[in-house]
């Protein structure tokens, strides 16, 4: 007991109790066999009966849900019926073992090799784990395991939640979020932001703090107090008023006047309605693979116009004309596709994915550009589309003659790997924009999995180097005249944010939650000060001490709470 330290992954004051995450599913008695009563057929029978059970459980989740949160649930659903797990399963109880027992040994098996590619598919074997307790739970009778229920609002404590759990918290019931393990990019942390839940993440010895235990946590600094005191209750109560009463007007500025438009991050239809009604300025990334990654077919064209116009629509503007910038589908690797043909890669973070993926399947990418384009037609935005995972100027000069084949008039590019950073002026005088993904340029630079709670102090993105590559990237685009943006994670972090628009970023694209602490400390400082904020950074010895150098400028923080 006393004060835990992890990652503050979303910020926010909050005192409260602790309940902590239900306790996982017993395993079956190893080698358990099937009574000699049950014929092979009838238990493999129950287990295709349980997936299709569990399947259409997270099917019917994620029809209630949407971005990130809808995409993460599906992607768990066809994992709950994956060909391999079930076939595996199905000659172990050929063997002679129970239903049970076989789920179990086959996922042991598939989450096995997944950990051991490493990588981004090291964070698959969660997924696994959590599919093969919801199976075992079913073939059980039992209830699959869970969020705790209360009637009262509470701190929820875990080890790390599977993503179908995260991405049902319910923000009326949970406070906030703490999890033992886990990095500031996991799927616990993305979706915590999207929330706009208070979070920590990899606050080791967490789950030994007993249920109802009053706690104070900080989501900013990532503490977490087991001896709260009066202070601490009057500030969580500052940051509740003070969050509630927080707004943004629709245009971001610094002191000076200097525009700095913030724009929303959206997976969906949904989505792009939920940062209108916040003001968004624009889309800074529209997510297009939430619908290719739920189908064992492609999408017609027909199909991706629909989803598409129903996005551009929410921010139709004919004065305006607001910016919405479609990222191409980024699949492959960690998130392969259930219609094409793939194989495993010794070290799929640094394999076949993004533009990589769909230069091998052009066809596809052009049938996308080609329903991008129709889809923006007679709709009052202005519609810029962008490749993921560009590594070279070659690849960025072939994806803008591929949008101009598809009458799309605007081409940009992600800079979310070092080389394209190193190279952002040649990659530049082939495009007319490009973003920032912090998230994974993080990922490479430090060469840290942005999953492991073990790695957190290396994958943050106040990291000196990656803020070094980041500056050298606004400075190509100053030279080139081009816009460059920001719209992984780190735009939605205020001190951060500050730092990004010191270091010459022209916009900044977040989750909605994200947008009204943002705006505020952004008007609390001029261009010069921003400047100076963001060469402190950079200058950092490291990323501890850059957030604070910054934090401690940053009055503003401390009066919002954040």
């Amino acid at each position: 007991m006393g004060i835990f330290k992890g990652v503050g992954v979303s910020a926010g004051r909050v005192l409260g109790p602790v309940k902590q995450m239900l306790p996982a599913v017993v395993a079956p008695v190893a080698g358990q066999t099937r009574a000699s009563s049950i014929p092979a057929e009838q238990a493999i029978a129950a287990l295709h009966t349980a997936a299709d059970a569990v399947q259409n459980a997270l099917r019917q989740r994620a029809a209630q849900l949407s971005g990130d949160a809808k995409a993460v649930i599906e992607a768990t659903a066809l994992m709950a019926a994956d060909p391999m797990l079930l076939k595996t399963a199905k000659k172990l109880i050929d063997n002679g073992l129970s239903a049970e027992v076989a789920t179990w040994q086959a996922a042991e098996g598939i989450a096995n090799t997944l950990q051991n590619l490493g990588g981004a598919m090291a964070e698959r074997a969660r997924d696994v784990f959590d599919v093969r307790d919801r199976l075992v739970s079913e073939l059980r009778g039992e209830p699959a395991p869970g969020i705790p229920v209360s009637s009262e609002p509470f701190i929820l404590i875990a080890d790390d939640l599977a993503p179908a759990d995260t991405a049902t918290l319910d923000p009326s019931r949970v406070l906030a979020l703490v999890t033992a393990s886990g990095g500031p990019q996991s799927h616990t942390a993305i979706i915590a932001r999207s929330l706009g839940l208070p979070a920590i993440v990899a606050a080791a010895g967490v789950t030994s703090i007993a249920d109802g235990h009053q706690v104070y946590l900080d989501g900013g600094t990532g503490v977490l107090d087991t001896d709260p005191s009066h202070q601490h209750g009057e500030l969580a109560a500052a940051w509740a008023s003070k969050v509630a009463n927080l707004t943004f007007d629709g245009e971001g500025r610094l002191a000076d006047g200097r525009r700095i438009p913030l724009l929303a991050n959206v997976g969906s239809a949904a989505d792009a309605l939920a940062a209108r009604t916040a003001h968004a300025e624009g889309i800074g990334l529209f997510r297009t693979e939430f619908l290719f990654l739920e189908r064992d077919t492609e999408p017609t064209v027909e199909e991706q116009v629909r989803a598409y116009r129903a996005v551009f629509s929410a921010f139709a503007d004919p004065i305006s004309r607001p910016k919405v910038v479609v990222r191409t589908l980024d699949a492959g690797a960690d998130k392969p596709l259930p219609f094409l043909a793939h194989s495993a890669e010794p070290n799929p973070a640094l394999g076949i994915r993004g533009y990589r993926m769909v230069s091998q399947y052009r066809a596809i990418l052009t049938r996308q550009l080609q329903a991008i384009a129709l889809a923006a037609q007679d709709i009052a935005v202005s519609v810029w589309v962008m490749a993921p995972m560009i590594s070279t100027a070659a690849e960025a000069g072939e994806f803008t003659a591929l949008c101009r084949a598809a009458g799309l008039a605007t081409s940009g590019v992600m800079i979310e790997v070092p080389s394209a950073a190193l190279s952002a002026a040649q990659i530049l005088g082939e495009v007319d924009f490009a973003s920032l993904g912090t998230n994974d340029l993080t990922q490479y630079t430090m060469a840290a999995d942005r999953q492991l709670g073990a790695l957190a102090s290396l994958n943050d993105s106040w990291q000196p180097a990656v803020l070094a590559l980041i500056q050298l990237s606004c400075q190509a685009a100053a030279i080139d005249s081009s816009e460059l943006g920001v719209c992984g994670e780190a735009a939605a972090d205020p001190a951060l944010a500050v730092v990004l628009v010191g270091l010459g970023v022209s916009s900044l694209s977040m989750t909605a939650h994200a947008l009204p602490a943002v705006a505020a400390a952004l008007a609390s400082i001029d261009s010069k000060e921003a400047v100076d904020l963001a060469a402190l950074a950079v200058a950092a010895p490291d990323a501890i001490t850059a957030r604070r150098l910054v934090r401690e400028r940053l009055a503003i923080l401390t009066e919002i709470g954040i």
